[in-house]
């Protein structure tokens, strides 16, 4: 078999775990990003890379001859950018074997803390899980009535090495906010590229999955936990009422839900390496 190929169309945190994961199994790799700066860097480590933005289309030949597409570009308010400019290109690659799309848990909205599984409804409660249902729909259209082997993984909140709670509290930012009953939903982000490769090798065009751990939880208990392993005292505890958020940062705070990850194990066999927030910080404290 020819050499396997992964193009991420956004080879940001997600996708450079996975790519990382690939390389060190032979795979070529190479991706996409939005600026000179950053394709310097990535270029530093090692990566092929090409500037992409909706304005910025890429020549087919930069990805033919893919054999995997990852595509980790949010939705903008005119809709998915790779599907706009790309998806007669995608739909032509003839040895394309496997299409990721990271999608976010955010398309069911709120359910009380309820539990959601990958066949409830989806009801987005703002702008950005409604423009990502859409661009669900818009890729899985291409699955059926083009063929294009697409899989949907809808991700909790993302953590990991230099992304997580440890990083605010070091450097003495970070807030403990308590919404009474809120609980989260979290990936470490080696987990989810460990999800990934596990579809990369049992594909189902067309499936869902969520990409979660087994513990949803309050954001606070996380910050204490967190805290805990620095040696630090937790931050006072600021009811969501008073805590003075940006917008964006309160809108993290509109849903409350816990996801399941059964058709995620079931399906793919997949084992967390870290199952809970605990042992997740755990392993980016280095302990």
């Amino acid at each position: 078999m020819p050499r396997p190929y992964l193009f991420c169309f956004g080879l940001g945190y997600s996708a450079r775990a996975l790519a990382r994961r690939l390389l060190a199994e032979g795979w070529r790799v190479a991706g996409t990003c939005r600026s000179e700066a950053q394709q310097g860097a990535l270029a530093a480590e090692g990566f092929a890379v090409e500037l992409f933005a909706r304005g910025r289309p890429l020549p087919a030949p930069a990805f033919a001859g893919a054999s995997h597409l990852l595509l980790s570009i949010p939705p903008d308010p005119e809709g998915d950018p790779v599907l706009a400019r790309h998806a007669a290109d995608i739909g032509a690659l003839p040895g394309l074997r496997w299409l990721g799309y990271l999608s976010t848990t955010g398309v069911y909205g709120d359910r009380g803390g309820g539990w959601v599984d990958e066949e409830s409804e989806l009801r987005p409660s703002g702008e950005r899980g409604r423009r990502r249902v859409a661009a669900e729909a818009g890729w899985r259209a291409l699955w059926q009535t083009r063929g294009v082997p697409v899989h949907v993984f809808r991700l909790a909140g993302i953590y990991g090495p230099g992304r997580s709670v440890l990083d605010p509290l070091a450097a003495g930012t970070a807030k403990r906010i308590r919404k009474e009953g809120q609980v989260f939903s979290r990936i470490h982000v080696e987990d989810l590229a460990a999800a990934l490769a596990a579809s990369m090798r049992r594909p189902r065009p067309g499936a869902i999955y969520n990409v979660c751990d087994d513990l949803p939880a309050p954001a606070e208990e996380v910050v204490a936990f967190a805290a805990a392993l620095l040696g630090l005292a937790p931050p006072p505890l600021v009811p969501f009422a008073a805590a003075e958020l940006s917008e964006m940062a309160k809108s993290f705070y509109a849903d409350n839900k816990r996801v399941s990850n059964r058709r995620l194990k079931e399906e793919l066999g997949l084992s967390l390496a870290y199952p809970d927030f605990r042992s997740g910080l755990k392993a980016v404290r280095g302990g």
